[in-house]
């Protein structure tokens, strides 16, 4: 059991790092997009079509809102997120992704079919299967008690 343990920390921790390097590569890659993971990361939270308030942004990504505030300051900078007052309750600040924030979601939505064509493709039905199941379980498990 001990051995079992070992091998299935590392190889979370392995695979953790790994993606991030793999992303971190990607945006240097594409020279049009200066943002880093974290950022990109809170696009992917905002959504393509949606617009959300700062407070459910910031509950999604598990920050607080002041952290948020300063990734958000940095987006509008760079032309990425609109920020602007929601109409009804002046005290609610919405954001929404601009033009440019839209480009950058969905090139960063195709890497991750990407990667995740390239890490099935060696893999049979029932090992897909399996991996589903085993991720599933694994998410199901971090979500409860972390």
């Amino acid at each position: 059991m001990e051995e079992t343990l070992n091998v299935v920390n590392t190889l979370l921790v392995d695979t953790f790092n790994n993606i991030l390097t793999i992303e971190q590569n990607a945006l240097k890659k594409e020279k049009i997009f200066d943002v880093s993971v974290a950022e990109v990361h809170t696009i992917e939270a905002i959504g393509m079509y949606q617009t959300k308030s700062m407070s459910e942004v910031a509950k999604n990504l598990q920050i607080t809102v002041g952290t948020l505030t300063v990734a958000i300051n940095n987006l509008v900078k760079k032309g990425y997120v609109e920020r602007f007052r929601c109409q009804s309750d002046k005290r609610v600040v919405l954001i929404k992704l601009t033009k440019k924030g839209k480009l950058l979601y969905r090139v960063h939505e195709q890497f991750h079919r990407n990667v995740v064509k390239a890490t099935i493709s060696g893999l049979t039905k029932q090992e897909r299967e399996v991996l589903c199941q085993t991720l599933i379980k694994l998410n199901v498990y971090l979500q409860k008690y972390f």
